[in-house]
């Protein structure tokens, strides 16, 4: 990446073209970042699928849910495309404005726990039923699969990039 960022000093145009292909590198980065927390929390759900006291004694575990937003970004398709027919000047490119997905919260799902009648088990109300955790395996395991293939289309991308940059440095040969 630096050696492609020497090689681009030449010109502004050359050097605007290396800042988007590092920026594309940034924006498939912030992705594998995000589903692979999403993985964490999945697997942290599922771990806890049986716990029915949490730390200080507050009830059983509530299920997590990773909220991640839009990052920045550039200009909208419609936006680039009118500057592409030269209708709108082009704007600076910022590095700043890279795009990508940012993870914005941890949140814990609402809904009710699951009761399930066990008179022996310690934490039993008095009726015999144990607030279990609102975790579904099945959701879980959705989530998951959902975030591999995500992380997967995102490492296809960076690979991709990859190979990019490799044929244009090979052109400078």
């Amino acid at each position: 990446v630096f050696q492609c960022w020497l090689q681009c000093q030449a010109t502004q145009l050359s050097r605007i073209k290396c800042l988007a292909f590092l920026s594309s590198m940034n924006i498939t980065g912030s992705a594998l970042t995000a589903q692979q927390l999403r993985l964490d929390v999945v697997s942290e759900n599922v771990a806890n699928i049986n716990t029915t006291r949490v730390e200080g004694g507050e009830g059983p575990y509530q299920r997590k849910m990773v909220v991640m937003e839009a990052d920045g970004g550039r200009d909208t398709f419609r936006q680039a495309l009118a500057q592409a027919a030269g209708n709108v000047p082009a704007q600076t490119y910022n590095l700043s404005q890279t795009g990508g997905v940012r993870v914005t919260q941890i949140t814990e799902d609402t809904s009710p726990f699951k009761l399930q009648y066990d008179p022996s088990h310690p934490d039993a109300n008095a009726d015999g039923y144990v607030e279990m955790p609102n975790v579904d395996l099945v959701k879980e395991i959705t989530d998951a699969m959902a975030a591999t293939q995500a992380y997967s289309a995102n490492v296809t991308a960076f690979n991709t990039l990859k190979t990019v940059a490799t044929r244009a440095l090979d052109i400078g040969k």
